[in-house]
């Protein structure tokens, strides 16, 4: 019996995996993207299609580990100081976006003939968006670090502290039977959570890099792998336990490891279970998607798909446009963040509880929420589509085809029309690419063929030929988009030559640490210029300027080596200044 039962898990594991590996293919193939694959792979195999595997929600609560461990590895991309310059962001446009959603989409289930209470719960639910999506596309495309990504992932991030509020207040719509039973009272709840967040963050400050520290000194690799999910598991316990999301606990301990020497080891622990679990939580949620339900009551359904997403997506694209986004940043935001969410699920299963909603509707509501995201990755699509086909009617633009450059440049101002030269004076094939298509057509008429493509886009780089590329340069004027390339390449291209240009020391450092080869600051070699020239102009002979240089040039590299492995300061005395005693720092900023 147990040789039985043991076969018959394996056969379910089999099917998932094998229904993975043909269908995400295939409709990636047809350019409808992963997440659609799994989606349509989990309808045909489950309890509504061949019926192969039967307990949908049972995958889907394991799996939920998945977009846990996305949101981990989100959070060790965040340090706390770039966390807190979101905190705008985060608790103004996710009140705003939310608030307005709110109202808005519990008007459209009045509009239905529901009661307030159930239509403002209907409506709540719908408003928290699919982290698991919206991170995951925006994770194919390269855009997470973007800012347009970032505001995104702070209304994502407001989303989920609203767990705690909103259950507390589906707690007030219940009937005083099913209330005074069930309920935790909200200040015991919200105590709880707070509590929860506390203890984390003290793990997290006291506890995690002594930690990781010891188990370092083992060399055991497997030990390692096994420590950082317990780091991302406990956290997302301690969460639950509090009231809060899984996934914010992970982003915090994040955060909390984004600053650790262990980061990038964490990363590359972490990156097969979260790849693995994430396409298991989303063929879960198409092998939930009751096909029965929505045989019965479809034209409700289909109605409430169609009037909630398209509410939700009129009004995120409101409030894009009056927090001065652009059009197109607006759109793309409002198709994005269109659908509902998995922690609808959650809210809708305790109004069910509580009696604030019936069985039929939680049923509707389900359905509607499952569409919801199954359509969402189809929207994307046919608006990336859409997008692309706009783009490249530009005239003298073009976008980047299987090129198969030696050396790849990303950027083509004037540092990469410089930097390029080197390479073109020994016949080497270069393939560019831009994104600003006046760059592009004013490159043309000095000869040159410059492809539109931005290089931070893991697609971009792989059709303008990174991975065949010996070296890449990155020559973008922009220290932030300079910083989302390296990290993207090195991602893509663990093995390439990396160069980039730096804004200053700073940024240099930044780049060092996201592991591009070689950095040349920007400012660097024209004031060692102008300081040679000072020399000369002083009376200083040839040789004796050259040799001072170089050895300004020596201090400078043994300066920038102490402060990659130490900080900010950790090189200041190889700093030579004209003061006889030097003040202690006041500033984070380095000389440069």
């Amino acid at each position: 019996m147990a040789a039985d039962g043991n076969a018959s898990q394996l056969v379910g594991i089999v099917t998932l995996l094998g229904a993975a590996v043909i269908g995400v293919p295939l409709f990636k193939r047809l350019g409808l993207g992963a997440v659609l694959g799994y989606l349509a792979a989990g309808l045909a195999i489950g309890p509504f299609g061949m019926a192969l595997v039967t307990d949908a929600q049972t995958i889907i609560h394991v799996a939920e580990l998945g977009v846990v461990m996305f949101l981990f590895v989100i959070g060790l991309e965040m340090k706390p100081s770039h966390l807190w310059g979101l905190r705008g962001q985060i608790f103004g446009l996710g009140s705003m976006q939310v608030g307005l959603c709110s109202l808005l989409l519990t008007a459209v289930g009045m509009a239905f003939g529901f009661s307030w209470q159930v239509a403002f719960v209907s409506g709540a639910g719908f408003v928290l968006t699919s982290t698991a999506i919206v991170m995951q596309v925006l994770a194919e495309r390269g855009d997470i670090h973007a800012p347009h990504g970032q505001r995104m992932v702070s209304i994502l991030l407001f989303e989920d502290l609203l767990i705690v509020p909103l259950l507390a207040i589906v707690a007030f719509l219940a009937p005083a039977q099913a209330s005074d039973n069930a309920v935790v009272p909200l200040l015991q709840r919200a105590g709880l959570a707070l509590l929860s967040l506390a203890a984390l963050v003290g793990a997290g400050l006291w506890l995690l890099n002594p930690m990781f520290r010891l188990l370092a000194k083992s060399k055991a690799r497997e030990v390692m792998t096994a420590a950082a999910l317990l780091v991302v598991l406990g956290a997302a316990l301690l969460m639950e336990l509090g009231g809060l999301s899984m996934a914010m606990g992970a982003f915090v301990a994040g955060v909390l490891l984004s600053e650790s020497s262990f980061r990038h080891q964490l990363e590359a622990d972490i990156e097969p279970f979260r790849g693995l679990l994430l396409g298991l939580f989303f063929l879960g949620v198409g092998m939930a998607l009751n096909l029965q339900v929505v045989g019965q009551h479809w034209p409700l359904i289909v109605a409430g798909v169609l009037a909630l997403m398209a509410t939700k997506a009129a009004c995120i694209y409101l409030v894009a446009r009056l927090t001065r986004s652009p059009h197109r940043v607006a759109l793309d935001r409002a198709i994005l963040m269109a659908q509902g969410g998995e922690f609808a699920f959650v809210l809708f299963s305790e109004a069910l509880k509580l009696q604030v909603i019936s069985a039929e509707v939680h049923a509707n509501m389900t359905a509607i929420v499952v569409l919801s995201m199954a359509l969402t990755p189809l929207v994307v699509s046919m608006h990336k589509r859409w997008a692309r086909g706009d783009a490249l009617q530009l005239d003298g633009v073009e976008a980047p085809e299987d090129l198969r450059g030696t050396v790849l440049v990303i950027g083509f101002g004037r540092v990469g029309q410089i930097a390029s030269q080197g390479p073109l004076a020994r016949g080497v094939q270069l393939s560019i690419i831009d994104n600003d298509p006046d760059t592009i057509r004013a490159a043309a008429l000095y000869g040159f063929k410059v492809y539109y493509g931005d290089g931070a886009r893991p697609d971009i780089l792989r059709a303008a030929g990174a991975h065949h590329a010996q070296a890449i340069l990155v020559c973008v004027d922009d220290k932030q988009a300079a910083s989302r390339i390296v990290q993207n390449v090195r991602r893509e291209c663990p093995r390439v030559q990396l160069i980039s240009r730096a804004f200053d020391r700073e940024h240099a450092l930044e780049l060092v640490r996201s592991d591009a080869d070689h950095v040349v600051r920007e400012t660097f070699e024209s004031a060692m210029q102008m300081g040679r020239l000072t020399l000369q102009a002083i009376g200083v002979d040839d040789d004796e300027a050259s040799g001072v240089m170089d050895e300004v040039r020596r201090r400078d590299a043994e300066r920038f080596a102490l402060e990659t492995a130490g900080g900010l300061f950790a090189g200041r005395a190889l700093v030579l200044g004209n003061i006889e005693h030097i003040p202690p720092p006041q500033h984070d900023k380095p000389a440069q």
